[in-house]
């Protein structure tokens, strides 16, 4: 086999070994549209539609991003944004948060399960940080943006 054969070949094989963000099903971008916490034997919504948050994925990474829709007159606009990598192997996917705008929650890995039904993606798992006090479950829904 000649050279220019020998490297076509090659090639090929490289790039159809790369994974697409097409074939990654949560890459993209979501609009959290319900979140449901679960305590002990309590459930409530936590979602608050004076807030906007999306979440963005592509093959290896996650961010999310929230804030008050109407600006406060005050300094009182919150907003919170945090990321790092994650894992999605069947339907658990795992979070490894590396940045979040409360850095005690910095380097503390969530596991969830996931399903996408239509242009929804549901998230339902364990919050759980013994140093915080904090253990409970989520469900949050997201609507897939645009396309």
């Amino acid at each position: 086999m000649n050279r220019t054969a020998l490297t076509i070949l090659t090639v090929t094989a490289l790039c159809s070994c790369q994974t697409k963000q097409a074939d990654i099903p949560l890459a993209g971008t979501w609009e959290l549209v319900s979140a449901t916490t679960i305590e002990k034997d309590s459930s409530f919504s936590t979602f608050d539609p004076t807030h906007k948050m999306i979440k963005i994925l592509n093959a290896t990474h996650f961010a999310f991003l929230n804030h008050a829709v109407n600006v406060p007159a005050d300094s009182s606009h919150a907003f919170t944004a945090g990321g790092g990598t994650y894992t999605l192997t069947d339907s658990t996917y795992t979070e490894n948060l590396a940045y979040f705008s409360d850095k005690k929650w910095e380097n503390n890995a969530f596991k969830f399960t996931v399903r996408i039904v239509g242009d929804t993606l549901i998230q339902k798992g364990v919050e759980k940080i013994e140093k915080l006090g904090i253990d409970h479950v989520i469900i949050e829904k997201y609507k897939r943006v645009g396309n």
